[in-house]
């Protein structure tokens, strides 16, 4: 999302123009306090309207910059989160090796040993060592 990204318009008057031009009088011309007091309500307006266009362009560049924000945290989070489970895994695959391997010599050892003395040693026993 490109946070510079603006829409551009033409204009023609700014409030200032408006305030500064001055009308000629013709005979059968316009009240010139009429027509004073009206565009003094149109510089009212449009001065609004100037503020809350350059309000709207200031939180539209905070809300850019917090998607931006957002979208990298949640690529970290992601990558993290990710990397986690595998190494979690691994973990705990280690872990249950080690217990029963320990397991396994509690259970099995002594009696392994009595085995290969009653030769009943059928070569196998050194597999519990293995992990």
């Amino acid at each position: 999302m490109d946070s510079n990204k603006e829409t551009k318009f033409s204009i023609q008057y700014g409030p200032k123009d408006i305030l500064d031009k001055k009308f000629k009088n013709k005979v059968r011309g316009y009240d010139p306090d009429e027509v004073d007091e009206f565009l003094d309500g149109i510089i009212r307006d449009y001065e609004a309207f100037t503020n809350e266009i350059d309000r709207l362009k200031e939180e539209n560049t905070k809300l850019f910059s917090r998607v931006d924000e957002l979208t990298k945290q949640l690529s970290v989070s992601k990558n993290v989160s990710a990397q986690t489970p595998q190494t979690n895994a691994a973990a705990t695959n280690y872990d249950i090796l080690k217990r029963l391997s320990n397991l396994e010599r509690h259970v099995f050892g002594s009696k392994l040993s009595d085995s290969s003395v009653d030769n009943h040693d059928d070569g196998n026993h050194s597999d519990v060592d293995q992990y």
